[in-house]
């Protein structure tokens, strides 16, 4: 009889390991931080092509030496480089080195939450962090989120930095690409929040570090430099 217990223990034991290892934990990991690039490091740290395989993956970032954006939603890759300055092609390949990446894994969100009208990061990312911990997430951590519907404006750049150039600000870095505004257009971001990694994921001034892809005549995709909506629905990971 006690044979029979521990078996039934040790199959029950297997059946659990196997099902956390389908799992993902949505642990936020990076390469690379912001304040290395503001001084002149645009060096690769890390390859796309290591993590591709990884299911339900989501990640943004920066190109090496600054010459296009990364998007990764649920595996699929939205690689963004400027043309001419005024147009921006996609690359949907993952055969890219990045300066920085910051990447997780979410196999499930929650259902959408109707977040209130908001103008700028600080009131959403205030929206994000209330709705993060009803939903029992530690915001001390770092997390992924998306937002998906249709934004008031989305102010966007994708980067394409001067070869040579070692002066960098925010604002060189917004203009010296392509760029542009959407307005009253479906958009759905990937973001992510941490109140730790100012400088280093997030900009020093917000929590948050979001990209976006937009269907319009044509597939864009970028960096999300200014935020307004009131029709806009956020999902965390469940």
């Amino acid at each position: 009889m006690r044979s029979i217990k521990f078996l039934y223990l040790i199959i029950t034991l297997v059946l659990c390991a196997c099902r956390e290892e389908k799992g993902t934990d949505h642990t936020v990991i990076h390469y690379g931080a912001l304040m290395n690039i503001m001084s002149g490091n645009l060096e690769a740290t890390a390859s796309l092509d290591s993590i591709h395989d990884l299911p339900h993956l989501y990640a943004l970032g920066a190109l090496e030496n600054l010459k296009g954006e990364i998007q990764i939603f649920d595996g699929e890759s939205y690689v963004s480089k400027a043309f001419d300055n005024d147009s921006v092609i996609l690359e949907p390949r993952f055969n890219h080195n990045a300066a920085l990446l910051v990447y997780a894994q979410v196999d499930e969100w929650t259902n959408a939450i109707l977040l209130k009208q908001f103008s700028d990061h600080t009131t959403l990312e205030q929206q994000i962090e209330t709705h993060a911990l009803l939903h029992g997430i530690d915001t001390d951590q770092p997390f992924p989120f998306l937002i998906k519907g249709k934004v008031d404006q989305l102010n966007w750049h994708v980067i394409n930095w001067i070869d040579g150039d070692m002066e960098h600000n925010h604002k060189k870095h917004q203009e010296s690409g392509a760029y542009g505004i959407i307005k009253n257009q479906d958009v759905e971001i990937i973001g992510f929040y941490s109140k730790k990694h100012k400088a280093v994921f997030t900009h020093h001034t917000t929590f948050l570090h979001m990209h976006f892809k937009a269907l319009m005549h044509n597939i864009i995709a970028g960096h999300v430099d200014e935020l307004r909506a009131s029709d806009a629905t956020l999902y965390l990971p469940q």
